[in-house]
């Protein structure tokens, strides 16, 4: 399995395309903030925005993605003469409609949802993107290609917004995410994302983590597999990831402890071990660092909310 198929797997994505925004003139959009593991995201299809967070402003066009880790309230806003307006809602099967409040002829299409997450690996993978994370689909080919198909499908379902549809374009939203994650360019000149990082030395270096996070990585053998020094090393990769080599090597190690003492019945030392710990109460004091709890907290609770939603 790949290094992102990999990691949204674990993350126990859920996926929900809440509404259709198809806004005229001047309007600001009023984004509330979800819950505390539900990560906000929009896609801009056709036009020209700007999303408002923290008090940033963040140009949009035609094929960028947003993705808002942190959550919280945030704006959509379009220009255009006179008054800014306000929007209105109407609710549909299986999202809603949203328009500017004065009418006129739309002068952008956006889609908004939101990404709800596990609170092991989901928490750690969305907490390792920045706020907002900003993807350029439509600057690669591949991209361009992948996104105008999966616009042609998620407007298909949202005219007919029909039985089955929430379904539908939940998956596709599965699809979305992905995209982003591998997606080496993002809008507006922001740092590339890690999960897609275009040195090969370097996403090497990442993908095999992903997938053995047990193996001795230390910086000194890496380095000299790769032919180069240790300060090269270092900088090349925070460079190129915006983390340094340590908080990379740690995400990796408790998203996959996360993921096993949710999935299987090891013991908490052999997963400690399984992931590169050499004690448990090294694993358990870095687990409760990132994710809030003990592991063994943690396997109970995710056990005891499995149990209540069957």
């Amino acid at each position: 399995m790949d290094g992102i198929s990999r990691l949204l797997r674990m993350a126990r994505l859920e996926a929900t395309l809440d509404k259709r925004c198809r806004l005229a003139g001047s309007t600001r959009m009023e984004v509330d903030p979800e819950g505390a593991r539900d990560i906000p995201f929009h896609v801009l299809l056709e036009g020209e925005c700007t999303l408002e967070v923290g008090g940033e402003l963040y140009p949009m066009k035609a094929g960028d993605v947003a993705v808002i880790p942190s959550g919280g309230v945030h704006r959509i806003l379009t220009a255009g003469t006179g008054a800014v307006h306000g929007t209105v809602e109407r609710r549909g099967t299986s999202l809603a409609f949203t328009s500017s409040a004065e009418g006129g002829s739309p002068v952008m299409d956006l889609f908004c949802g939101h990404y709800n997450v596990g609170a092991g690996a989901g928490a750690i993978l969305f907490g390792s993107l920045p706020t907002p994370t900003l993807a350029s689909v439509f600057d690669s080919e591949d991209g361009r290609a992948a996104l105008t198909r999966l616009a042609e499908l998620m407007r298909s379902e949202a005219e007919h917004d029909t039985e089955g549809s929430a379904a539908i374009m939940s998956a596709l939203c599965t699809v979305l995410i992905a995209l982003v994650l591998r997606t080496s360019g993002t809008a507006g000149g922001r740092a590339r994302l890690w999960t897609a990082n275009p040195d090969d030395q370097l996403g090497g270096v990442i993908r095999r983590i992903l997938a053995e996070p047990g193996e001795d990585w230390s910086i000194i053998a890496l380095s000299r597999q790769l032919a180069m020094s240790r300060a090269t090393f270092i900088r090349r990769f925070s460079a190129g990831t915006g983390m340094t080599y340590g908080v990379f090597l740690t995400r990796a190690r408790l998203m996959t402890a996360a993921d096993l003492l949710v999935s299987s019945d090891s013991t908490i030392s052999t997963i400690a071990a399984r992931v590169g710990y050499q004690s448990e109460s090294a694993f358990s004091r870095a687990f409760r660092t990132a994710v809030g709890e003990t592991p063994a907290r943690f396997r109970r609770q995710q056990r005891q909310l499995s149990t209540d939603s069957s």
